[in-house]
C-alpha cells in the first residue's frame, strides 16, 4: 500500500475546466483591449485636426532636441520630493498626536492643529506656493533664505502635512479602544500606549493612503516654476517660447508618469497584501 496521493478524475477534470476558463478569460480580456485601444487610436488619428495636433505636440525631432535639457533639471522635482517627504510625515504624524491626546495642557496646540489642518487644507495648494514663493522672500527676513524655489517646497510640506495629519489621524481612530483598555490594564499611561500600541498599528494601517499622497506630491513638484524655479516644467516652458512647440510638455509629463506609475503600482500592491492578510486574520 503507498501512502502517494493521486487526484482523482472529478479533481483533473476540475482542473481542466478551470484552465480552459482561464485560457478563455486571457483570450476575451486580450481581444477586448486590443479593439478598445485600436478603435480609441483610429477615432483620434481621424479627427480634423489631428495632423495639426501631432505636429505640435508629438514631434520626435522636437523631442530629442529638449529631451537632455529637461533630463538635465529633472533632477529638481526629483530633490523636492525627496526632501519634503520626511518633513511632511513627522510634521503630519505630530499634528495627528496632538489633536488626539486628552490632556489640558495641549489645548492651545490642539486649537493650532485644527486651524492648521482646516485652513491649509482649504487653500489650493497652488496658491499657497504663490503666496510663500513671492511673499515671503519680499520680507527679507533676515538668516532666511530668499529663494523662491525654497519657500515652494516649504509651501508643499504645509500644504501636505495638513492632508497627511488627517490620514494618520484617521489611522489612529480605527483602532479599537479595547487596545487602550488593554495598554492601561497593563499599567502604561496614555502616551505609552499610544507609542507602543496605537501608533505602530495605526501606521501600518495608513501605509497605502498615505503612498497615494506621495503620488500627488511627486506630481505637485512642477507647480515650484510658478515662482521662477528653473525645474523641468519652466525648462519645457522656456523650450515652448521659443519654438512654439508644445512636445516639450508631453517630453515632461512622460517623465512625471516614469516616476509615479512604479509608485503606484506598489501602493496597489501593498493595499492588496493589507486586504489579504486582514481577511486571513493575521492584522
Amino acid at each position: 500500500m503507498t501512502d502517494t496521493w493521486a487526484p482523482s478524475e472529478r479533481e483533473l477534470e476540475r482542473r481542466r475546466v478551470r484552465r480552459a476558463r482561464r485560457r478563455s478569460s486571457v483570450l476575451v480580456a486580450s481581444a477586448a483591449t486590443i479593439v478598445v485601444f485600436a478603435l480609441l487610436g483610429l477615432g483620434i488619428t481621424s479627427t480634423p485636426g489631428w495632423d495639426r495636433v501631432r505636429e505640435t505636440f508629438f514631434d520626435p525631432g522636437h523631442a530629442r532636441d529638449v529631451l537632455p535639457e529637461i533630463w538635465a533639471v529633472f533632477w529638481k522635482n526629483v530633490l523636492i520630493f525627496l526632501a519634503a517627504e520626511p518633513f511632511i510625515l513627522l510634521l503630519g504624524l505630530g499634528i495627528a498626536l496632538v489633536r488626539v491626546s486628552r490632556s489640558a495642557l495641549l489645548t492651545p496646540l490642539r486649537i493650532v492643529a485644527v486651524l492648521w489642518t482646516d485652513i491649509l487644507r482649504g487653500v489650493p495648494t497652488v496658491l499657497l506656493i504663490l503666496l510663500l514663493g513671492f511673499g515671503v522672500p519680499a520680507l527679507r527676513l533676515e538668516g532666511l533664505p530668499n529663494s523662491g524655489l525654497f519657500w515652494a517646497a516649504v509651501a508643499l510640506v504645509l500644504s501636505y502635512s495638513a492632508y497627511v495629519a488627517e490620514v494618520f489621524r484617521a489611522g489612529i481612530d480605527s483602532i479599537h479602544p479595547s487596545q487602550l483598555n488593554s495598554a492601561s490594564a497593563l499599567g502604561l499611561s496614555r502616551g505609552q500606549a499610544l507609542r507602543f500600541v496605537v501608533v505602530p498599528q495605526a501606521v501600518r494601517r495608513v501605509v497605502p493612503p498615505l503612498l497615494n499622497d506621495f503620488v500627488s506630491l511627486q506630481k505637485d513638484t512642477a507647480l515650484v516654476s510658478l515662482v521662477g524655479a528653473f525645474d523641468a516644467v519652466y525648462a519645457a516652458r522656456d523650450y515652448t517660447a521659443y519654438h512654439f512647440n508644445y512636445t516639450a510638455y508631453v517630453v515632461v509629463a512622460l517623465f512625471f508618469v516614469v516616476i509615479t506609475v512604479p509608485l503606484a503600482r506598489f501602493t496597489d500592491w501593498l493595499q492588496r497584501r493589507w486586504v489579504e492578510k486582514e481577511r486571513a486574520g493575521a492584522l
